[in-house]
């Protein structure tokens, strides 16, 4: 999974943002992505995603993985909501 991390790693070298800090690493069923926030305040949670052997071996794969990255980027924003209707206490 190592050289499969190493792929991540150079497709991911290719996207810098000022709020997020991205990294991969190898695991048991692929590659994981890991988001972190990346100003000290407000404290929030990592986000991590897994991308299996198939996508990043795809021919597609800075495509495939450019979708997956912006959609995993959506839901860790809206994860940091502190308040929403949905998250109301009863």
């Amino acid at each position: 999974m190592t050289e499969l991390a190493e792929k991540v790693r150079a497709e991911l070298a290719l996207y810098e943002h000022p709020l997020f800090v991205f990294d991969a690493r190898p695991a048991a069923e692929g590659v994981e992505i890991v988001i972190r926030y990346s100003p000290p305040e407000p404290q929030v949670h990592t986000y991590v995603f897994l991308l299996r052997p198939r996508e990043i071996e795809s021919r597609q794969f800075p495509w495939i993985f450019q979708k997956q990255l912006y959609d995993c980027l959506h839901d860790f924003i809206v994860e940091m909501f502190t308040c929403n209707p949905q998250r109301q206490d009863a």
